[in-house]
């Protein structure tokens, strides 16, 4: 894992085409805005998480359930069908 240190107003630079700009910074809280493409899926990692569930990966890319002979797993997503991962917030 990189780490760097970035004041208020200060950017990181991801490839060519993703900016994550240090927005504010309040105690222990830090505001971070992300400029990327909109072909580029941003999410909070327990968004992230709960998309993968839905899915049926976990974070060791195993399936959660696995529906048995004939049948579905109540609640799971249909593999053949995911559903579109929705943006924590619309971008410009």
């Amino acid at each position: 894992m990189l780490v760097l240190s970035r004041q208020r107003n200060e950017s990181i630079v991801i490839g060519d085409n993703i900016v994550i700009t240090v927005v504010d910074i309040r105690g222990d809280k830090v505001r971070l805005g992300i400029n990327a493409p909109n072909t580029v899926p941003v999410h909070r990692q327990e968004i992230f998480d709960a998309i993968q569930k839905e899915r049926g990966v976990v974070a060791a890319g195993k399936p959660v359930a696995t529906p048995p002979p004939g049948g579905s797993v109540p609640g799971a997503a249909d593999a053949a069908t995911p559903a579109a991962p929705k943006p924590d917030a619309p971008r410009p």
